[in-house]
């Protein structure tokens, strides 16, 4: 079976107009974003939903130039890895464009990571320099490395617990001259590393994914691909969600400005909060996870407190949702599309997304392939090409993959094959219309509010504890997380160790949102012949406990 969309090779490629990337070999991520700064300068780049301080485009510029200048003051070259570790704020994108703009690299933390989870990252990609707040200067003092701290000054100064330099980014954008004709961003070429920014991948413990300057310009290109065709302008997009995380730093902030959309940044989701910026701030866009569709479908006493007539769409990603739950949320949106996309950190964050212009609304499919994304549904067990309504794993090629795992071969090529696909682990389909399904994981990862759990990291820690032999941790169904972590253990000889003793041993070293919601004790761990965890088996007795 054929289709426009599907060829005899047993590839599926996108209908969509296709995406002109620049063939300048030498124009990075900040001078394309940049590229229309004439027509841009006095447009609203960045507001920050909290202050209303907000940044024009020539703001950003200047800010960006400025602490590009300063890093390099700062010893800051080529290839350095820079480390940022901070909430969202406004001045989150503009030192991950800085740190990008002079060829350096840019990994992004989770600012509720502990100090082992921080401390697992540091050791692996190396950094030099660490952008922070001053709220989390204890998490990082004791690396001994250099620091820039954008909280306010004054606020409180970390200048007593740092035996090494540190500084306040105030001071150095206000000692840097402004941007002179010696362009800080001459370095920096497309085929270099941009950001290394932690996934647990297909399997396992979290691993650097490595992403250059083109797979940023073509996430970009490809996402905002739909507001060319349609001449959407002047739009209004509203981030909570983290920065840390590629949804948020590729899809919603990078892809946006450099189409001179105007970003409205919230440091975390609160329901009443994003109403009212939305309300006061006119967004037209939206991005967001299930849990919060879930909740904006539940609340709508609340959500009628505010004015959303603004609001244009509301898009989803991070986790499937049901299509009874996006129409629940429709019905207290009436004049906003709800539409669902698919992508991950090794795809740069796009993958397909919806169309309600073209296609279906509420469908429940994750939309078709962006622009220049092909991919292939393979058979889990043949490996053979699968026609439209057979399922099996997708595999994804294009401008926006990953070139690979950081310092990790084996897991790169376990991932990428000899002919580029990506292998998601995923299992998903197309049906006739080019719409993609995607229905399941092949992979192990849990899916917490749109998080990645890894198991494999919680059963290894949990293997620390004297009175534990063996462990499993397995994802359970959770209506209003997706997915909670629930660990099969099995104690030691002679041990009485409770149900909270090993949540609290967990919880003690691990972010909120990889906390053990049940503890199972179990006589035995099932695995097979070849010693992996038969989690299917544990999923079925676990069922039969609740």
């Amino acid at each position: 079976m054929t289709t426009p969309f599907y060829g005899k090779d047993g590839i599926y490629r996108s209908q969509k107009p296709p995406v002109v990337l620049p063939e300048d070999p030498n124009l990075s991520m900040v001078p394309f974003l940049f590229r229309n700064f004439p027509s841009l300068s006095q447009s609203t780049a960045l507001i920050d939903a909290a202050t209303a301080e907000s940044f024009t485009f020539f703001d950003l510029l200047t800010q960006v130039s400025k602490l590009s200048h300063a890093l390099l003051k700062l010893n800051i070259n080529k290839n350095d890895v820079v480390l940022i570790f901070s909430p969202n704020s406004v001045l989150f994108p503009i030192s991950f464009l800085a740190v990008v703009g002079i060829g350096a690299i840019a990994t992004t933390v989770n600012p509720l990571y502990t100090i082992n989870e921080l401390s697992n990252q540091v050791n692996d990609s190396n950094p030099k320099l660490i952008i922070t707040v001053n709220e989390l200067h204890h998490k990082i003092k004791h690396f001994n490395l250099p620091c820039i701290l954008l909280s306010p000054k004054g606020s409180f100064d970390a200048a007593d617990s740092y035996s090494t330099l540190f500084c306040h980014y105030s001071d150095l954008i206000n000692s840097t001259s402004p941007a002179s004709s010696d362009s800080p961003w001459s370095s920096a070429v497309q085929t270099d590393v941009a950001a290394l920014l932690y996934s647990s991948g297909t399997t396992g413990k979290s691993k650097g994914v490595v992403l250059t300057h083109r797979n940023f310009i073509a996430t970009a290109s490809m996402v905002t691909r739909d507001q060319e065709c349609y001449g959407n302008s002047k739009n209004v997009y509203l981030c909570f969600l983290p920065m840390f995380h590629i949804f948020g730093l590729s899809v919603a902030v990078y892809a946006q400005l450099q189409k001179g959309n105007t970003v409205v940044v919230m440091e975390r989701y609160e329901m009443e909060k994003a109403l009212h910026a939305v309300e006061k701030y006119k967004v037209t866009h939206m991005y967001a996870v299930p849990p919060v569709v879930v909740a904006l479908g539940k609340q709508k006493k609340v959500v009628s407190k505010y004015d959303c007539s603004s609001l244009r769409e509301i898009a989803c990603g991070a986790a499937p949702l049901g299509k009874d739950v996006i129409e629940e949320c429709a019905k207290n949106f009436p004049q906003a599309v709800i539409v669902q996309g698919y992508g991950m950190t090794e795809t740069c964050g796009i993958i397909s997304r919806e169309d309600v212009k073209t296609g279906p609304p509420h469908s429940g499919s994750t939309g078709v392939l962006v622009p220049g994304v092909e991919c292939k549904i393979l058979d889990v067990d043949t490996a053979e090409p699968l026609p439209p309504f057979q399922k099996g794993q997708i595999l994804v090629r294009g401008q926006n993959m990953m070139q690979g795992y950081f310092k990790n071969q084996i897991a790169t090529n376990e991932t990428i094959d000899k002919q580029g696909w990506v292998h998601t682990g995923d299992l998903g389909y197309f049906d006739d219309k080019g719409l993609l399904y995607v229905v399941d994981r092949i992979k192990e990862l849990i899916k917490y509010k749109g998080f990645q759990v890894a198991p494999a990291e919680l059963e290894e820690l949990l293997l620390t504890h004297p009175e534990i032999s063996d462990a499993a941790v397995i994802p359970l169904p959770d209506a209003e997380a997706g997915e909670i972590p629930v660990a099969f253990v099995v104690r030691s000889s002679n041990s009485s160790l409770a149900e909270r003793e090993v949540q609290n041993f967990v919880a003690k070293q691990v972010t909120p949102y990889k906390r053990l919601h049940r503890v199972i004790f179990s006589r035995s761990i099932p695995k097979s012949a070849s010693g992996k965890i038969l989690r299917r088996k544990l999923r079925q007795k676990a069922q039969s406990k609740l």
